[in-house]
């Protein structure tokens, strides 16, 4: 962002200019969102503060009873001709009564803890459930890392500016945010081609179409490898929504002991036996076979670390998942020294901690620890979660955000594992598929949240997000 502003300000944009438009902006969208009531407007001694003053300024114009209280040393740059402007004098920095609090203290550039006297009127704010609109970030977030510096504003609205931060996006700045407003400030679209950012809000994917006369194997051929005869669901969930995204043929590669159960519960999807590596690497030379599942309840075992060895040797391309990853952790640089092709691995918090002790840190960006970890075991990582990050070995990285809590359910994990394999088989490339899945595991699990969704249910609602999709795409 500061370097958006410095392009803008080179192109004939004055700074001052950007924070007049930014302060009317904030004041618009307080007045379409709330009937007109006393305001306190904080403000710091930043750009941020100077927004503050130009948003006080406009609603005193209109007509809404304004307080303005300053916090810290005097308004620096172009923050003090904002204030400046202002002249409605300054007041005691506390709340007294007023039905709506604008925070323009720090903005998301923030890199240190709050005042101890506006982390006390913060969570005064909280406990009388005082609506608090933040500009930019609520002051006290991260707005790299979405962390709060100890003690944050939780707000009802944020309006910020040209783009989203990633503390708008990652948990759990997000839920300090409420309702994200972008406004526009007069920063010309053109310069992100010269900021070329490599992380993006994940959104509707544009998904592989059928041609006319194509035949199955044309759609791919995913291949899913199951557990014992005691642990088979999860592989029957992964095949179930590989078959949904759309592949042409799904096979279940299975102890032979295991058979006789997938049997009686498959009937679209194939059953290989399959008892080792040796046998996997066999199914895996019949090159019609586009991608692989492995992990949903492998167990953690020499076997699965064997089997994990084949698939990354032979496939096409790989997904990892779950006891695929553990099988690893007492040396993770095995599994990443196999890794040779097309490779998605779908850790959740512990798997990732286990394969990556180091990135665990939670002052780094949930974001830059998933390109951490890609860049080191050369695949793309889906970091699981309410703010699911796929992040690719080349730095790109996106941020799911329309998950829903229902998804946090038993067996979830290996639907999204059987989606991202069967996007892949079809010939998606590992970062994109691994994107499309997330999205639409999540569209899946938001059109069954009312209805006590559970793992099983995700297949079947997995064509109603496709469709979603393809209308989305046009």
């Amino acid at each position: 962002m500061y370097r958006a502003d410095e392009l803008a300000i080179a192109g004939g944009v004055t700074s001052l200019t950007l924070m007049e438009n930014a302060g009317r902006a904030v004041a618009e969208a307080i007045v379409r969102r709330f009937g007109a009531r006393a305001v306190l407007v904080l403000c710091g001694p930043g750009n941020n503060g100077g927004d503050g003053f130009a948003a006080a300024r406009y609603l005193k114009s209109w007509g809404w009873p304004v307080r303005l209280a300053q916090l810290g040393e005097a308004p620096r740059g172009d923050a003090a001709v904002m204030a400046q402007r202002w002249d409605g004098g300054l007041s005691d920095f506390a709340w007294q009564g007023e039905g709506l609090i604008v925070d323009a203290l720090y903005g998301a550039g923030l890199s240190r803890d709050l005042p101890e006297t506006a982390a006390a009127l913060a969570a005064e704010a909280k406990a009388r459930a005082i609506p608090v609109v933040a500009i930019d970030v609520p002051s006290g977030l991260d707005g790299l890392t979405g962390q709060p510096r100890g003690a944050a504003f939780s707000a009802l609205l944020t309006v910020t500016f040209f783009t989203r931060k990633p503390g708008h996006v990652l948990m759990p700045g997000r839920g300090l945010c409420g309702e994200i407003e972008v406004a526009d400030i007069g920063i010309p679209a053109r310069v992100l081609d010269d900021i070329a950012p490599q992380l993006w809000i994940n959104g509707p994917p544009v998904l592989p179409v059928r041609e006319t006369g194509s035949h199955k194997f044309q759609a791919g051929h995913a291949l899913i490898v199951s557990g014992g005869a005691a642990s088979t669901g999860a592989a029957r969930l992964a095949a179930e929504a590989a078959l949904r995204a759309g592949d042409g043929l799904v096979s279940v590669a299975a102890p032979r002991a295991a058979l006789s159960t997938h049997a009686a519960h498959l009937t679209a999807i194939m059953l290989k036996p399959c008892d080792g590596a040796g046998e996997l690497a066999t199914l895996l030379a019949d090159r019609r076979i586009s991608a692989i599942c492995i992990g949903p309840a492998a167990g953690i075992t020499p076997r699965t670390r064997a089997m994990v060895k084949a698939c990354l040797a032979h496939a096409a391309a790989s997904v990892l998942d779950a006891d695929a990853l553990t099988a690893f952790a007492a040396d993770p640089t095995v599994l990443f020294n196999a890794v040779r092709r097309q490779t998605v691995m779908t850790p959740h918090d512990g798997e990732f901690a286990r394969l990556f002790p180091d990135l665990t840190d939670s002052q780094i960006s949930k974001v830059e620890r998933a390109r951490a970890a890609a860049l080191r075991s050369g695949t793309v990582v889906v970091s699981k979660g309410a703010d699911t990050v796929i992040a690719a070995p080349d730095g790109r990285a996106a941020v799911n955000i329309t998950g829903t809590p229902a998804l946090a359910t038993a067996g979830s994990g290996d639907v999204l594992a059987g989606l991202i394999t069967g996007l892949m088989a079809q010939g998606l490339a590992a970062f994109e598929a691994a994107a499309a899945a997330v999205w639409l595991h999540a569209e899946a699990g938001r059109r069954g949240a009312r209805h006590g969704l559970t793992a099983q249910d995700l297949p079947d609602l997995i064509p109603a997000a496709l469709a979603h999709a393809h209308a989305l795409a046009g």
